[in-house]
């Protein structure tokens, strides 16, 4: 039986992808100052302190491996994008291993990753940016695409949690067009009422579906990620 989508239009709409993941508020200054991931990121030279949690699923569950493919949707400023060149080995770094390929794609400015394919300035949401995607896969399939995409916050509780939302199907949606039989898929999202039917249309395609909350995501936000595991292909 084929696997296809029955999501509404709202999945479907424009939305306007938030510029940085980041806010210039006293507050948020505040806390980044007083935040042990923020310093690490920086002893460990990652852009930002989200690699962390890429880094801890991928500890937990193991879904990057040396010679993999992976796309990045959201990739701006790199942090997930550098977790994951190492993991693949897709800079080459250890020669007994096989070379893997990465993908990255964000609205915004990407400042070059060795080992990764850069396409920054591009609107992932667009389908002439995934098409370029596709072209750069060359014929491969991917083995993991993780999205750590964000919307611009209106404010507006629902409406934010909608577009966040959106984002995850666009990626959802894309994921399972171009992804290996067994592949992975991390998307990051708001918990909201949606959150359960989300989740339920990723295990229409993915053979193992669970919510993840790495430690190093702030006990105060309503930030979770989704990880599918063992893509079932389309039939």
């Amino acid at each position: 039986m084929s696997r296809s989508f029955s999501t509404t239009m709202k999945h479907f709409k424009s939305v306007k992808i938030k510029s940085s993941k980041g806010s210039s508020s006293h507050q948020w200054l505040t806390r980044q100052s007083s935040d042990p991931y923020v310093e690490k990121a920086k002893l460990m030279n990652y852009r930002c302190r989200s690699a962390f949690k890429l880094l801890e699923i991928d500890d937990r569950f193991q879904i990057l491996r040396p010679g993999q493919t992976v796309i990045d949707c959201g990739a701006s400023p790199g942090s997930w994008t550098q977790v994951a060149v190492t993991r693949v080995n897709a800079d080459a770094s250890n020669s007994q291993s096989p070379q893997g390929k990465v993908i990255s794609i964000d609205k915004q400015h990407i400042y070059p990753i060795n080992g990764a394919t850069i396409l920054g300035n591009m609107d992932f949401t667009e389908p002439q940016s995934q098409t370029k995607i596709i072209e750069y896969l060359d014929g491969r399939k991917a083995d993991v695409v993780i999205s750590d995409m964000a919307p611009s916050a209106t404010g507006v509780r629902d409406l934010d949690n909608d577009n966040i939302i959106h984002l995850c199907y666009v990626a959802l949606r894309f994921a399972v067009q171009i992804s290996e039989t067994g592949a992975s898929f991390v998307v990051k999202l708001w918990q909201c009422g949606q959150t359960k039917q989300l989740e339920t249309d990723i295990s229409r395609f993915y053979g193992n579906v669970k919510p993840v909350k790495p430690n190093s995501s702030r006990s105060d936000s309503a930030e979770i990620f989704l990880l599918g595991r063992s893509f079932k292909g389309l039939k």
